[in-house]
Protein backbone atom coordinates (compact mmCIF):
# COMPACT_ATOMS: atom_id res chain seq x y z
CA UNK A 1 0.00 0.00 0.00
CA UNK A 2 0.95 3.68 -0.47
CA UNK A 3 1.41 6.11 1.60
CA UNK A 4 2.11 9.36 0.71
CA UNK A 5 4.49 11.38 2.74
CA UNK A 6 3.62 14.85 4.32
CA UNK A 7 5.62 17.96 2.93
CA UNK A 8 6.45 20.44 5.23
CA UNK A 9 3.46 22.83 4.86
CA UNK A 10 1.06 20.55 5.36
CA UNK A 11 3.25 19.28 9.18
CA UNK A 12 3.17 23.01 10.06
CA UNK A 13 -0.32 23.22 9.78
CA UNK A 14 -1.28 20.42 11.20
CA UNK A 15 1.39 21.25 13.82
CA UNK A 16 -0.49 24.58 14.21
CA UNK A 17 -3.95 22.95 14.27
CA UNK A 18 -2.94 20.60 17.20
CA UNK A 19 -1.63 23.10 18.87
CA UNK A 20 -4.40 26.51 18.74
CA UNK A 21 -7.27 23.94 18.31
CA UNK A 22 -9.44 25.50 21.66
CA UNK A 23 -8.30 29.08 19.87
CA UNK A 24 -10.19 28.18 17.14
CA UNK A 25 -12.75 26.44 19.33
CA UNK A 26 -13.38 29.01 21.25
CA UNK A 27 -13.55 31.75 18.43
CA UNK A 28 -15.85 29.56 16.40
CA UNK A 29 -18.00 28.97 19.45
CA UNK A 30 -18.43 33.02 20.42
CA UNK A 31 -20.09 33.69 16.62
CA UNK A 32 -22.30 30.57 16.53
CA UNK A 33 -23.07 29.87 20.42
CA UNK A 34 -23.70 25.78 19.92
CA UNK A 35 -20.87 23.41 21.14
CA UNK A 36 -21.79 21.14 18.03
CA UNK A 37 -21.59 24.08 15.35
CA UNK A 38 -18.37 25.36 16.85
CA UNK A 39 -17.11 21.92 16.43
CA UNK A 40 -17.74 21.54 12.55
CA UNK A 41 -16.46 24.56 11.67
CA UNK A 42 -13.15 24.14 13.56
CA UNK A 43 -13.15 20.62 12.11
CA UNK A 44 -13.86 21.95 8.65
CA UNK A 45 -11.18 24.50 8.86
CA UNK A 46 -9.25 21.68 9.90
CA UNK A 47 -9.69 19.85 6.85
CA UNK A 48 -9.60 22.87 4.64
CA UNK A 49 -6.37 23.78 5.64
CA UNK A 50 -4.80 20.54 5.36
CA UNK A 51 -6.21 19.78 1.86
CA UNK A 52 -5.05 23.16 0.73
CA UNK A 53 -2.06 23.15 2.71
CA UNK A 54 0.36 23.47 -0.47
CA UNK A 55 -1.09 26.70 -1.44
CA UNK A 56 0.30 28.36 1.94
CA UNK A 57 3.07 30.76 0.91
CA UNK A 58 5.38 30.84 3.82
CA UNK A 59 5.56 28.02 6.82
CA UNK A 60 6.44 31.31 9.18
CA UNK A 61 2.48 32.30 8.47
CA UNK A 62 0.48 28.69 8.56
CA UNK A 63 -1.15 30.05 11.89
CA UNK A 64 -2.56 33.32 10.26
CA UNK A 65 -3.22 31.66 7.50
CA UNK A 66 -5.35 29.23 9.54
CA UNK A 67 -7.34 31.47 11.28
CA UNK A 68 -8.24 33.40 8.25
CA UNK A 69 -9.59 29.46 6.72
CA UNK A 70 -11.42 29.68 10.13
CA UNK A 71 -13.06 32.94 9.86
CA UNK A 72 -13.65 31.87 6.64
CA UNK A 73 -15.87 28.82 8.11
CA UNK A 74 -17.26 31.05 10.31
CA UNK A 75 -18.91 33.36 8.11
CA UNK A 76 -20.05 30.42 5.34
CA UNK A 77 -22.15 29.24 8.83
CA UNK A 78 -23.62 32.08 9.69
CA UNK A 79 -24.67 32.98 6.23
CA UNK A 80 -26.12 29.53 5.64
CA UNK A 81 -27.97 29.40 9.69
CA UNK A 82 -29.59 31.14 11.76
CA UNK A 83 -27.66 31.77 14.93
CA UNK A 84 -28.39 31.24 18.70
CA UNK A 85 -28.85 34.09 21.22
CA UNK A 86 -25.86 34.61 23.61
CA UNK A 87 -28.99 34.20 26.21
CA UNK A 88 -30.08 30.95 24.63
CA UNK A 89 -26.90 29.34 24.52
CA UNK A 90 -26.39 30.68 28.43
CA UNK A 91 -29.88 29.03 29.01
CA UNK A 92 -28.64 25.57 27.00
CA UNK A 93 -25.61 25.42 28.85
CA UNK A 94 -26.96 25.54 32.24
CA UNK A 95 -25.08 28.68 33.33
CA UNK A 96 -28.26 31.09 33.59
CA UNK A 97 -27.26 32.14 36.99
CA UNK A 98 -23.81 33.08 35.97
CA UNK A 99 -24.24 35.99 33.75
CA UNK A 100 -20.72 37.73 34.94
CA UNK A 101 -19.66 38.53 31.39
CA UNK A 102 -22.90 38.16 29.79
CA UNK A 103 -24.06 42.07 29.07
CA UNK A 104 -20.11 42.40 26.96
CA UNK A 105 -21.00 39.00 25.05
CA UNK A 106 -24.03 40.99 24.27
CA UNK A 107 -22.44 44.26 23.75
CA UNK A 108 -20.20 42.46 21.29
CA UNK A 109 -22.99 40.55 19.22
CA UNK A 110 -23.76 44.27 18.37
CA UNK A 111 -20.53 44.35 16.12
CA UNK A 112 -20.96 43.66 12.50
CA UNK A 113 -18.54 40.35 12.36
CA UNK A 114 -15.02 42.25 10.86
CA UNK A 115 -15.28 44.25 14.31
CA UNK A 116 -16.30 41.42 16.13
CA UNK A 117 -13.12 39.45 14.80
CA UNK A 118 -10.82 42.57 15.48
CA UNK A 119 -11.59 42.67 19.03
CA UNK A 120 -11.65 39.05 20.03
CA UNK A 121 -8.16 38.58 17.67
CA UNK A 122 -7.03 41.44 19.46
CA UNK A 123 -8.24 40.58 23.34
CA UNK A 124 -8.87 37.43 23.70
CA UNK A 125 -6.33 35.17 21.41
CA UNK A 126 -4.20 38.38 21.66
CA UNK A 127 -2.79 38.73 18.44
CA UNK A 128 -0.60 41.54 17.42
CA UNK A 129 -1.93 44.34 14.72
CA UNK A 130 0.25 43.01 11.94
CA UNK A 131 -1.30 39.48 12.38
CA UNK A 132 -4.48 40.40 12.66
CA UNK A 133 -4.48 42.71 9.37
CA UNK A 134 -3.08 39.71 7.90
CA UNK A 135 -5.87 37.26 8.77
CA UNK A 136 -8.24 39.77 7.71
CA UNK A 137 -6.37 40.72 4.82
CA UNK A 138 -6.44 44.62 5.94
CA UNK A 139 -3.86 47.54 6.18
CA UNK A 140 -2.55 47.45 10.13
CA UNK A 141 -3.73 50.94 10.07
CA UNK A 142 -7.47 49.71 9.10
CA UNK A 143 -7.30 47.17 11.87
CA UNK A 144 -6.29 49.79 14.19
CA UNK A 145 -9.38 52.14 13.03
CA UNK A 146 -11.37 49.09 13.56
CA UNK A 147 -10.58 48.10 16.63
CA UNK A 148 -10.98 51.79 18.36
CA UNK A 149 -14.36 52.24 16.28
CA UNK A 150 -15.69 49.07 18.31
CA UNK A 151 -14.33 49.56 21.47
CA UNK A 152 -16.08 53.12 21.10
CA UNK A 153 -18.88 51.21 20.17
CA UNK A 154 -18.72 48.75 22.67
CA UNK A 155 -18.35 51.28 25.54
CA UNK A 156 -21.34 52.95 24.71
CA UNK A 157 -23.46 49.99 24.68
CA UNK A 158 -22.05 48.63 28.01
CA UNK A 159 -22.37 52.77 29.39
CA UNK A 160 -26.11 51.27 29.01
CA UNK A 161 -25.78 48.41 31.08
CA UNK A 162 -24.03 50.52 33.85
CA UNK A 163 -20.58 47.91 33.73
CA UNK A 164 -18.64 51.81 32.89
CA UNK A 165 -20.76 54.18 34.35
CA UNK A 166 -19.23 56.49 36.91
Amino acid sequence: MFFQRKNAKEQKVEQVLLENYNRYYRLAYSYVHKEADAEDIVQNAAYKAILNSDKLKQEAYASTWVYRIVLNEIYRVLAQKPTVSIDDAYVEQGKEDSYENLDLWRALELLDKEDKAVIELRYFEDMKFSDIAEVLQENVNTIKSRLYRALKKLKLELAETDIFAE
